[in-house]
């Protein structure tokens, strides 16, 4: 299941975000970055899944 939330997280960065957390702090922080800038947000959502 990684390696689909990893394939998400490139293509859409708050998705993979969502199905590792859900609605919680790491997903509008993740929203937040995204907006900013697309690198930053694809960087936050993959330390996010692959932190564990």
């Amino acid at each position: 299941m990684d390696i689909i939330r990893i394939i998400l997280s490139i293509i859409l960065p708050p998705l993979g975000v969502f199905l590792q957390e859900g609605f919680g702090k790491h997903f509008w922080i993740n929203i937040l970055l995204t907006l900013l800038g697309y690198i930053p947000g694809i960087v936050h959502a993959l330390y996010i899944i692959l932190r564990r």
